[in-house]
């Protein structure tokens, strides 16, 4: 019966590290390996993307569009996810429905620049709810079911009319 403080991995099971820079007779002396001299000789060398005075890659590729610095992103919701969510009982259809609201209901994870109402889906029920902006085929999805539907971007344009 083999003892706990006898238990040792099998012969030739695992391999000793191996030791550079230490002479000759070692096989990895001198240079350990690393060649000569220069900056990859060194140690912390870090030369990505660096292709030998070669025109990298990434400056090789064409570059598209125009990416705006101050541009926004929008949390995406569809009709079919609200009525996902109301069938749930996650959502009472009764309260007007907000950026916060779809929060807490677990319909969306956060508002970001705002929420933009998708039309993929239908939705039976009759709500009142407040998003940054909607497309086309959610806004006539909402007022089919008779429901109301306010949105930030309709009012800005309002706003900008009136005055």
């Amino acid at each position: 019966m083999t003892k706990l403080n006898e238990i040792r991995d099998n012969e030739g099971a695992t391999k000793g590290r191996m030791r550079v820079g230490r002479g000759p007779g070692s096989g990895k002396g001198k240079t350990a390996g690393r060649g000569v001299k220069g900056q990859k000789a060194r140690s912390g060398v870090a030369i990505a993307g660096f292709e030998g005075g070669q025109m990298p890659l990434h400056m090789r590729l064409p570059k598209r569009g125009f990416n705006s610095l101050n541009r926004k992103t929008y949390a995406e919701v569809n009709l079919w996810r609200l009525a996902q969510a109301i069938e749930a009982g996650k959502l009472d259809p009764k309260k007007p429905i907000d950026g916060e609201v779809l929060i807490k209901a677990g319909v969306v994870r956060r508002v970001k620049d705002g929420i933009r109402l998708l039309g993929k889906g239908e939705l039976k029920t009759k709500i009142d709810l407040s998003v940054h902006s909607a497309s086309a085929s959610a806004r006539k999805a909402i007022e089919a079911a008779g429901g109301k539907l306010t949105t930030k971007v309709a009012a800005a344009a309002e706003e900008a009319s009136e005055a």
